[in-house]
């Protein structure tokens, strides 16, 4: 049985690797929930294992966790076939106030990527697996093949062909956002009084012509069941909107999955959170989260 210092030094070993293990396991999974029973779970595995025995603490842990993540959304993926209306990841939340530290497990070079955005995360979803974990270890965390197939379990050839797929598949629909935050900011912000105000002539210039809204209730709150499509339908939907809801919101400008947003809340209880993908100084794509289930941690981020 282990000692109490050795199980520190373990429990310490971890800790040092458990911000890098969420954001693999977010990448990958697209749930808060799920990615942190993943890291729990690889931490579990760390404690059963023989440290002394292994030489790359970081890989084993790697190794572990991505594992559990691929089996974890082969699952996954069964469920969201069936899941009633839009699918949406679960938000990650940051305080438009608190910029230095966005994510509670990306490594941070990486914590503002592009992939962590929920429009990006929707592309990764039509990919495989191991298709989307070969990916994400070569393109988000840098790994070079040898350690892609350790991870794996696979060849280097195959591991390239793994990564070659993925990147065929996400060439064309890989999407763009604004480079200049200030200027993403001041458009998100004339959004939002648009969509509180539900004047129709206040989103003039705001959208792009494709502009689409994706809104997830999961069965268990008011949705749209398919993606809206076209600047026109887009406004039509937010001023009828503004009208059903309740006097009593209020908001709260956040920063959801690096890109501007917000979160409503009615009374105490969460009420929708709210993301936009700005490109070429137009919205494009307004992420909207009304399932209950995914806005539950809402209260302690905020």
């Amino acid at each position: 049985m282990p000692t109490a210092p050795a199980t520190d030094a373990k429990t310490a070993t971890f800790e040092q690797h458990r911000r890098r293990l969420f954001g693999l396991a977010y990448r990958m999974l697209a749930s808060v929930g799920d990615a942190e029973d993943a890291v729990q779970d690889t931490f579990l595995r760390w404690h059963r294992s023989d440290a002394d025995a292994i030489q790359n603490p970081e890989a084993w842990l790697v190794t572990a966790c991505t594992r559990l993540c691929i089996d974890r959304l082969r699952a996954a993926k069964l469920e969201r076939a069936q899941y009633p209306g839009v699918w949406l990841p679960e938000p990650l939340v940051e305080l438009e106030v608190s910029l230095p530290d966005p994510t509670p497990g990306a490594d941070a070079a990486h914590e503002q990527a592009d992939d962590l955005s929920m429009a990006m995360l929707l592309v990764l979803e039509r990919l495989t697996p191991a298709e989307r974990a070969a990916w994400l270890l070569r393109e988000a965390f840098d790994y070079d093949y040898p350690q892609i197939a350790a991870a794996l379990q696979k060849s280097e050839p195959a591991c390239r062909q793994l990564v070659s797929r993925a990147q065929k598949h996400l060439k064309d629909q890989r999407p763009r956002f604004a480079a200049d935050s200030a200027e993403a900011k001041r458009l998100a912000e004339r959004f939002a009084a648009a969509t509180r105000a539900g004047d129709a002539r206040m989103f003039a210039g705001l959208l792009a012509e494709d502009a689409m809204i994706w809104s997830d209730g999961g069965g268990k709150a008011a949705a749209a069941l398919n993606v809206i499509h076209g600047a026109e339908k887009v406004v039509r939907f937010f001023v009828g909107v503004r009208r059903k809801q309740p006097n009593t919101l209020r908001g709260m400008a956040v920063r959801i999955n690096g890109q501007p947003g917000w979160l409503l809340f009615d009374g105490d209880k969460p009420y929708l959170a709210m993301a936009v993908d700005i490109v070429d100084g137009a919205v494009r794509n307004v992420f909207i989260i009304r399932n209950p289930d995914k806005l539950a941690r809402l209260p302690a981020a905020a």
